[in-house]
């Protein structure tokens, strides 16, 4: 016998209210992405940097992340449907995979341009403008860092977290960039700090990458939850009055929560509506307790039955 839970519950989280929340972030991180390329490129032109204008290149690439993710968030944020059970939250982790990409791709190619001009002098000192443009995108992004992976650790959302993380790989890759402009024109000699501030903060860059697309790529593959995941999910589940014993758990993540398929084990003359209501309360206590459990599926056993046929 197994109780499966209505999707209710699962719909409301999958639909709602945040959908606005991503949204309202997303388009004021895209609106500054936008006003730093057009600054940066300016400053980098009038003040004859290259590293300024490269940095505002990538300042507009990460605009491709903003615009992925207002794209996504209407689609993920939709309700469980007819081809689409479990809901679309699956798209949120496809997008987390591409920004761990693109942060990646950065990340070498910071490190690729950094390595290969290691030895490159600038012809001519650079202007303060540039500097300039480079610290106020540093404080700029560090602060849309901040605030949007406050907002997505709130919210639970994977895509928002990874795209704070695109806003810090572009904070830390200004600081090479007003490192290179203040050394050469304090010193011309100075200009390889450009390169190796580069190299550096590309294996920063890199790690980001990884910490945020190994677990989106395990998810897609649909890896279940840690261990202390699943025995929290047992504690919870044996403490319902009634249960008995609780085995055979499996998990899967559906975006930011975990889809629980467990049987319970409840006195094998117990009533089907008796039998109904723990399940009801295995599920609730789940949902309300659990490790970010967004969907539940109990099934019920008769403990002496399952008994004999382990034996």
């Amino acid at each position: 016998m197994s109780v499966d839970q209505d999707t209710s519950h699962f719909a409301e989280r999958a639909s709602d209210p945040h959908t606005d929340v991503v949204l309202r972030v997303t388009w004021i991180g895209l609106g500054i992405n936008m006003l730093l390329f057009v600054f940066k490129l300016f400053a980098g032109i009038v003040g004859r940097s290259q590293v300024v204008v490269a940095d505002a290149i990538h300042s507009l690439s990460d605009s491709s992340t903003d615009v992925a993710i207002v794209i996504g968030v209407r689609y993920w944020s939709q309700p469980p449907d007819e081809c689409h059970p479990h809901g679309h939250r699956r798209i949120e982790t496809v997008i987390t995979a591409f920004i761990a990409l693109a942060l990646g791709a950065v990340g070498l190619g910071l490190a690729w341009n950094g390595l290969v001009t290691l030895q490159e002098q600038h012809r001519e000192p650079p202007g303060w403008i540039a500097f300039i443009a480079a610290v106020v995108s540093i404080v700029t992004k560090e602060i849309l860092y901040r605030w949007t992976i406050a907002v997505g650790r709130r919210i639970r959302s994977q895509a928002m977290i990874a795209n704070a993380w695109h806003h810090r790989s572009d904070a830390l890759s200004s600081i090479p960039a007003a490192l290179a402009v203040a050394g050469a024109a304090i010193h011309p000699s100075w200009s390889f700090l450009d390169h190796v501030g580069a190299v550096v903060v590309s294996l920063f860059i890199l790690q980001a990458a990884w910490k945020l697309g190994w677990p989106a790529l395990q998810q897609l593959i649909d890896s279940g939850a840690p261990r202390a995941d699943r025995e929290q999910i047992r504690t919870i589940a044996l403490d319902t009055e009634s249960v008995i014993a609780v085995h055979s758990i499996r998990t899967r993540h559906i975006g930011s929560g975990l889809q629980v398929d467990l049987h319970v084990l409840v006195d094998g003359t117990m009533t089907v509506r008796a039998g109904h209501d723990v399940s009801h309360e295995v599920k609730r206590r789940l949902l309300e307790m659990g490790p970010d459990v967004a969907d539940v599926v109990v099934h019920l056993e008769p403990y002496e039955e399952s008994q004999k046929d382990r034996r």
